[in-house]
């Protein structure tokens, strides 16, 4: 495996230092019954740790090159060859234990992998994901700082994120530019009546970020709503708002679209 080079049109940086990934491992605490879901295993530095833990997991690899060997290695781990962002989760969920999951995640597909995590958050426990440092600080950012966005907004709502521990660049081959760090992802439950209506409130109101709400929400796929009646000063930006006033503008526009 280890003449296998990583591939930039994969994102690939490849996790070489033990100690870190024991620290993963150990933020993971995973359980021999636990449903763990790895994105993109690699060589499987971190699958060959948690294999011992949790035998029979599923990983999720794109690459060709690398999955035979892993078949090899692992023969009872069920290897998904596809693109994560492409797979139905509730394929691999069994209707008991909710998904756990984890991986060094290509840095460029960060968005969309945390997204699908919240779009199947009914099915899904946590995440521990190694993600660039940067994004890690947009996704705890606090109200009125300019990292706070539809990212930190969203995450609110559907989870609790711990910052688990930064990561040097020179743990990985080849060396990313960047700093990174392992984050923890805790699924919230969540009431169904709004959850529909908040991503795209959400987005939204941060459509415009320099402009007040009412600017931001009259030029959105809400333009024909009155928001004057939602309660909310609109005279605001959205950076400025709390979650609990996201939350309100969501049941807002629930029962001007679905008011029954």
């Amino acid at each position: 495996m280890k003449n296998i080079k990583p591939l930039k049109k994969f994102g690939q940086n490849y996790l070489t230092d033990q100690n870190i990934l024991e620290k993963i491992v150990k933020e993971i605490n995973p359980l021999p019954d636990d449903s763990i879901v790895e994105i993109g295993p690699g060589t499987g530095a971190l699958t060959s740790k948690l294999h011992a833990l949790v035998p029979g997991f599923t990983a999720v690899e794109i690459d060709t090159r690398v999955i035979e060997n892993l078949s090899a290695n692992f023969p009872d781990l069920k290897i998904m060859k596809n693109d994560f962002l492409k797979v139905d989760l509730n394929t691999i969920y069994g209707g008991q234990n909710k998904l756990r999951i984890v991986g060094n995640i290509p840095y460029n597909l960060t968005s969309p992998i945390l997204f699908k995590i919240i779009e199947n958050y009914k099915i899904i426990k946590d995440a521990v994901l190694m993600v660039q440092l940067e994004v890690a600080q947009r996704m705890n950012a606090e109200r009125g700082t300019k990292d706070y966005g539809i990212l930190a907004v969203v995450l609110k709502y559907f989870a609790d994120v711990k910052l688990a521990f930064k990561v040097s660049p020179n743990v990985f081959y080849p060396k990313p530019k960047v700093y990174s760090a392992v984050v923890h992802i805790f699924i919230k439950d969540i009431p169904g009546e709004v959850e529909p209506y908040f991503i795209p409130v959400v987005k939204a109101a941060f459509g415009n970020r320099r402009k007040t709400l009412k600017n931001s929400l009259s030029n959105s796929i809400f333009g024909n709503l009155n928001f004057s009646e939602a309660g909310i000063d609109l005279t605001r930006r959205a950076e400025q708002l709390e979650l609990d006033d996201f939350i309100r503008l969501a049941e807002f526009v629930r029962t001007k679209l679905n008011p029954f």
